[in-house]
């Protein structure tokens, strides 16, 4: 790595370029995802449903609330199916912020047409969402693997809170833009359908506008690559895609990363999905409260991703993700013993808050060391579909020990073996070993 003030410079402004998409995209988990989405084509799918009470896509018949799950989980299918083969395109054409671009852009169309939705138009609610959350996906595997490109080891925890952090910032200011329109959109002279779907395009247009300067500023390290005579990038990323799998096994230390982060963050994911629920359904809570613990989150992750930088400075990403999952653990006993009362959601919430930001933010910087050099967006597939793939398995334990049960605080307990599985797996990984194996020292 190059260490003149001018590849100094240049690395702080692609830094800033970088941190923009951050900001940018967020508000598409935050408006469209966490929020408004799925309630509301819920409701266009009840509108929608016949005489039975159910709908019928592609000769289906569907429970009208089941509508988003289902969507939900096709969208993981076909990341999982996907992102492997964007990042070994990514990878092989050396054209990283071009197909960023590309990919930002279909998001963003998706994004802002769904303001177009009413009436009884699920499907093509239901088709935006999974064109804009598999570009989504992919374009996240492409802006990961820019991590090492643009920050030094020794800056990496440092760069990944940074972005993490501001993306929590953009999200949550746009979000708390919305639910202001939402809550006065008889004032504004809009129906709630109507301030919905303005919500829903606004998070496509804050999309778009914020990856400009990411497009402008990023570069990318290596020469484009030509293809071969006779080839195409569908039939080289396949080829790519094959390797990859093979060589993961020369570096057993990011593998043994893969899979403790496949164990806690399935964990983490699933208590972040299931908290509103918990609050709804077992404390009684409005949907204006919840919003606002949503909100509290989203801000209180930004100083959550600086503290936990801060600790890694100290005692190495590594420790400084231990010891997250250890508070992780007795979140959970926290839940399942005390929280009562809306006022102990809110300081729940104010936990997560915290070590959510931390945990994520340090996963991936400590990632982006493991992995060989040229080859980081290939490698961030893998991680990515550790994020999005199997966010089945945790969910699953949680419903079966609820039907078991019948106590939320049980089947929110029983997910406790994620973070202590997770938690022993990550003790085990020799991060020197690993940097040494990926070629990284």
């Amino acid at each position: 790595m190059a260490n003149s003030k001018i590849d100094a410079k240049s690395r702080k402004y692609q830094r800033w370029a970088w941190y923009s998409y951050d900001w940018g995209n967020s508000a598409f988990s935050t408006t469209v995802v966490t929020l408004f989405l799925g309630p509301y084509l819920t409701s266009l799918a009840k509108a929608a449903a016949g005489a039975d009470g159910r709908i019928h896509p592609l000769g289906l018949s569907l429970d009208p609330r089941a509508l988003w799950s289902y969507l939900i989980a096709l969208s993981v299918i076909l990341q999982v199916l996907c992102l492997p083969l964007v990042g070994a395109i990514a990878d092989y054409a050396h054209r990283k912020r071009e197909m960023l671009g590309g990919l930002a852009l279909v998001g963003v169309i998706a994004t802002c047409l769904m303001i177009f939705m009413q009436g009884e138009d699920y499907l093509l609610g239901g088709g935006l969402f999974l064109v804009a959350n598999l570009v989504f996906g992919a374009s996240i595997v492409i802006y990961n693997s820019f991590l090492p490109d643009i920050s030094t080891p020794e800056e990496r925890d440092s760069v990944s809170s940074m972005g993490w952090g501001i993306g929590y910032l953009g999200g949550g200011l746009l979000l708390a833009i919305n639910l202001f329109l939402y809550g006065n959109a008889e004032k504004f002279g809009l129906s709630e359908g109507m301030a919905v779907r303005i919500s829903l395009c606004s998070a496509g247009v804050w999309w778009g506008i914020f990856t400009i300067p990411t497009l402008l500023g990023l570069r990318n390290s290596l020469a484009s690559r030509s293809l071969p005579l006779g080839e195409n990038y569908l039939s080289v990323g396949i080829k790519q895609v094959g390797t990859l799998l093979k060589d993961i096994r020369l570096y057993p230390q990011a593998l043994l990363f893969l899979i403790a982060f496949l164990l806690y963050n399935d964990g983490i994911q699933t208590v972040i999905a299931l908290a509103s629920q918990f609050g709804s359904d077992q404390l009684g809570m409005t949907m204006a409260s919840l919003t606002k613990a949503i909100l509290m989150v989203q801000f209180v992750a930004f100083f959550g991703a600086m503290g936990f930088n801060y600790l890694s400075k100290w005692i190495g990403a590594k420790s400084s993700v231990a010891i997250s999952l250890v508070i992780w653990t007795f979140t959970l006993l926290y839940i399942w013993l005390a929280v009562k009362t809306e006022s102990e959601f809110f300081i729940l919430a104010f936990i997560i808050g915290i070590v959510m930001g931390g945990s994520q933010a340090l996963s991936r910087s400590l990632f982006s060391q493991l992995i060989p050099k040229g080859r980081e967006a290939e490698y961030f597939s893998l991680y990515e579909i550790s994020d999005k793939g199997t966010s089945w398995i945790s969910p699953l334990v949680f419903g079966l020990a609820l039907e078991l049960t019948g106590n939320y605080r049980v089947a929110i307990l029983s997910l406790i073996i994620f973070f202590i599985g997770g938690l022993v797996v990550l003790l085990r990984v020799n991060v020197q070993q690993g940097i040494r194996e990926a070629g990284n020292a």
